[in-house]
């Protein structure tokens, strides 16, 4: 196999990685929610992943971004889709709401990115019909997976006004973040990206990380969650997304999301051993199958 076949191989199969690790949050979720608050946890995550780049920059020599510009891109993805996004996920839980509620709150970011693209994008980038179908057939098998876990949450099963607005939060957050980096952000080093990404982050999260009275107690259950948070999620998952949004379309990319919650039930039958009902297998197939016809669809945005 020569160096083109690899590289195709290698991209033919980043979809199917990169939903299988972020999937792993709601499990790493599971495993350090109790011991940690929702910002301090993620405060840290950023500066263990910081330095981990920072180290594989230093080695590998690789470039920083060059204007001032980019910086400032870079900065703004890296509060929505790291910030807004862990943050508002992380809180929603932490306050009471369901992992099954939060979980189809932000799986709505395909529609919404296909609602902007068919409203505001040019005509070179909206959404065709096949990718619609898509989408509602996708959204419909999710809401099949996701419905007995509907009131499953950490801390008292509650849905209030602010749990609300932390999903939405993370909802909007991801969504805006994706389109930005799609239509602002030029081809650079994933490596140095990201970690100006986090740092960013960092900046906006550490104050909340600050205010927040638990402490952090370590044990094997939070260690363990924060090194897969900084290996797995982070330099792999997050490294990941910059890559499929720097090379596919929005709607595409987006699409991807609504296999997250399938895949953390998987997981969730795996290891836990929850129960795989029937209703959630078919709600698999759905969902599966309405991805397949997003990133097969033969609408302009698939050249985004």
């Amino acid at each position: 196999m020569n160096e083109t076949d690899r590289r195709r191989l290698l991209l033919r199969w980043m979809p199917a990685v990169f939903v299988l690790i972020w999937a792993t949050g709601f499990i790493v979720a599971r495993y350090g929610m109790p011991h940690a608050p929702p910002f301090t946890f993620l405060l840290l995550r950023y500066l263990l992943s910081i330095a981990c780049f920072g180290l594989w920059i230093a080695w590998a020599r690789v470039r920083w971004p060059r204007s001032a510009r980019q910086w400032l891109h870079l900065g703004v993805t890296g509060v929505l889709m790291h910030g807004g996004y862990l943050g508002g996920v992380w809180a929603a839980v932490k306050a009471g709401m369901g992992s099954g509620l939060s979980a189809l709150i932000v799986s709505l970011q395909p529609v919404l990115t296909a609602i902007w693209l068919s409203a505001f994008g040019s005509r070179a980038h909206r959404v065709g019909g096949r990718q619609w179908s898509g989408l509602l057939l996708g959204f419909a098998g999710l809401v099949l997976v996701v419905w007995r876990k509907l009131g499953a949450g950490s801390a008292g099963d509650q849905v209030s006004a602010s749990n609300m607005a932390w999903a939405v939060l993370a909802l909007l957050s991801i969504t805006a973040g994706t389109l930005y980096q799609k239509r602002h952000l030029e081809p650079c080093d994933v490596r140095s990206a990201n970690t100006v990404q986090l740092l960013a982050a960092a900046l906006v999260t550490a104050p909340l990380a600050w205010l927040e009275p638990q402490p952090f107690v370590w044990n094997v259950e939070s260690a363990g969650a924060m090194a897969w948070s900084v290996l797995g999620l982070t330099l792999g998952g997050s490294s990941l997304l910059f890559l499929l949004i720097q090379r596919g379309a929005a709607t595409s990319v987006a699409s991807l999301m609504y296999l997250v919650p399938p895949a953390t039930a998987l997981m969730a039958w795996l290891l836990f051993g929850e129960a795989l009902t029937p209703t959630i297998l078919g709600g698999i197939a759905l969902t599966a199958a309405g991805v397949a016809l997003v990133l097969r669809g033969n609408g302009p945005d698939t050249k985004a």
